[in-house]
């Protein structure tokens, strides 16, 4: 059975593991060590503070199959961004250029160095290894996120966004930075890439132009890769498209990636949630669907094919095991039909 739970210290070298395979565009967590391992303990500190508002917390899971404890997938959330480093977006606006006596009226599309989406929560961090994949996991490993966020909406902004991973090839060749970053950075685009992962995002508003850049200046290959995603990233794309999410404008400054966003209580899984009382015994078979009990630090997340009857819900005992819940407690569940 695969598992969503809150990652421990013990889960370093497989956190290391994903970030190493993943590739290029997989940001938010470098392959390194130290750096994970501190990640980590902020997500632990995150589970365990008492929070009334977002701030600077951090919450890590982890994707575990539970016959053999193996780690294979991962996501996170961002309570609140840009509160103790930049959060740099272009946002994508329009310039007009018209002449009346010419009969000329033009639409110029403008990118506009951003600080807009600051205070947001960000959907973050989103990996799930080949072999984990199938059976509902992808499914599982994004909208997991969403029955955390209904059970401790206080501790998020009104405001999610993710920032969807943009076009590179298979050697981390982004056009969208060679036809722009690169002139003012001089650097690789897979090392500017890892600069920024590993928190130093200073450089960014030292060393972009401040002034707004007519896209249409840049090269045909960045121009067509603006607001597109990677092509490993439209499952998940889609995913976050059902619930709601939408792209409002806002691409990254390295990749020209999306930004998509939706209201918190508005996000499809978190407006269907259901609280329901947890009987043991053989289930009452439905569609499929996500199961996640109500607690912090201890939360556990599955995904099964049960349905509730009458404001109940029977789990398994393997599976109520695995939430840890016993009858009589409450879980929540979200229908994925």
């Amino acid at each position: 059975m695969k598992l969503i739970r809150p990652i421990r210290a013990a889960d370093l070298s497989a956190l290391v593991e994903m970030a190493e395979t993943a590739g290029a565009g997989f940001t938010s967590l470098p392959p390194v060590p130290e750096y994970l391992a501190a990640k980590i303990a902020l997500s632990e500190a995150s589970f365990a503070a008492d929070v009334d508002e977002p701030g600077q917390q951090r919450y890590l899971f982890v994707m575990e199959e539970t016959d053999t404890g193996e780690i294979g997938a991962c996501c996170a959330i961002e309570a609140s961004c840009g509160l103790d480093e930049a959060f740099y977006s272009y946002r994508v606006g329009t310039t007009i250029h018209a002449s009346r006596e010419l009969g000329i009226y033009n639409r110029v599309p403008t990118l506009y160095l951003s600080n807009d989406l600051v205070g947001t929560s960000v959907l973050c961090s989103l990996y799930l290894k080949p072999g984990f994949r199938g059976e509902g996991a992808g499914k599982l490993l994004s909208k997991c996120r969403f029955l955390f966020m209904a059970n401790f909406p206080d501790r998020f902004a009104k405001k999610v966004i993710a920032e969807m991973r943009g076009v590179s090839d298979e050697n981390g060749h982004s056009p969208f930075w060679e036809g722009l970053g690169r002139h003012f950075f001089t650097v690789d685009y897979d090392r500017a890439e890892h600069i920024v992962g590993t928190g130093n995002k200073a450089f960014i508003a030292e060393l972009m132009p401040p002034h707004p850049i007519y896209a249409v200046l840049l090269p045909k290959a960045a121009q067509a890769v603006m607001g597109k995603v990677h092509a490993q990233t439209e499952p998940a794309l889609h995913l976050l498209e059902q619930e709601g999410f939408r792209y409002q404008g806002y691409i990254d400054i390295f990749d020209g990636g999306p930004s998509v966003e939706a209201p918190l209580d508005e996000i499809r899984t978190i407006r269907r949630a259901q609280v329901v009382t947890v009987f043991i015994g053989k289930p009452l078979q439905g569609a499929p669907c996500l199961i996640a009990n109500t607690q912090l630090d201890a939360f556990r997340c599955a995904y099964a094919e049960i349905a509730i009857k009458n404001g109940h819900i029977t789990l398994p005992p393997e599976l109520a095991k695995a939430l840890d819940v016993d009858s009589g407690d409450e879980v929540r569940f979200s229908s994925l039909a």
